[in-house]
């Protein structure tokens, strides 16, 4: 009898994705906020997408800015610890050998593998320090251009989300007006992108999806009350 074939499924979070999700979940929310806060306060749309606008230009910049000094400390540090690695299997190979073995042990392997697994990888230092940046210090290297697709990926991302619960107040004349149609547009969305970002994440999609949704309309809603609380 033929051996059933198992297909394992499992989700590695790409940086993009991670981008994306980052710029999208602020972008949605942030300028929904803002703008239910400001129909509460001002009765003309105009001023609303004026400063929904400056917000989002705003919001993208920061946010993106954020990304590429996330993703640059990234490269940094992993460059640093690289160099420190380097120059500890050049002038303390013994510890390093030793490192290495010692993770090889917590494998299971036996003493004997275990001695000649390290001495065929201290024969290539470049092998040699890409193990032990990963096995030892837990580090992948990053993308050299991570810095700059993850500030462009989330400064857009947040601009697309932020457009989103703005855009009906480009079309109609009332703020009250405005903010029905743009909560109806925007819960959907967040409900929409709960949904997908939960079950790219192995989470329950249901449950996710209602989860940010209920996050968005909470931060609306306080800020809508706040504003008529204030301006009445």
């Amino acid at each position: 009898m033929a051996a059933k074939v198992h297909t394992e499924k499992h989700f590695t979070s790409s940086a993009l994705v991670t981008d994306i999700v980052i710029g999208m979940s602020d972008g949605l929310t942030v300028p929904f906020a803002l703008a239910a806060g400001l129909s509460g306060a001002v009765h003309d749309t105009h001023v609303i997408v004026i400063a929904g606008l400056a917000e989002i230009v705003a919001g993208s910049i920061a946010m993106g800015l954020g990304g590429y000094l996330a993703g640059k400390t990234e490269i940094d540090h992993y460059n640093a610890e690289e160099t420190r690695e380097k120059w500890e299997v050049d002038n303390l190979p013994d510890n390093e050998k030793e490192e290495v073995r010692v993770i090889f042990a917590d494998m299971g392997m036996s003493e004997a593998t275990q001695r000649q697994v390290v001495e065929e990888m201290a024969k290539d230092k470049e092998k040699w320090v890409e193990f032990m940046m990963r096995y030892e210090l837990g580090l992948e290297k990053p993308d050299a251009r991570r810095a700059r697709n993850s500030a462009l990926n989330i400064g857009l991302s947040y601009i697309v989300g932020g457009l989103v619960p703005l855009s009906p107040y480009f079309f109609l004349s009332t703020p009250i007006d405005g903010l029905k149609l743009s909560a109806c547009i925007t819960v959907l969305c967040l409900f929409i992108f709960g949904f997908f970002k939960a079950k790219a994440t192995g989470q329950p999609p249901l449950g996710g999806a209602v989860r940010v949704m209920l996050i968005g309309s909470l931060a609306a809603a306080a800020a809508f009350l706040i504003a008529r609380l204030f301006t009445q």
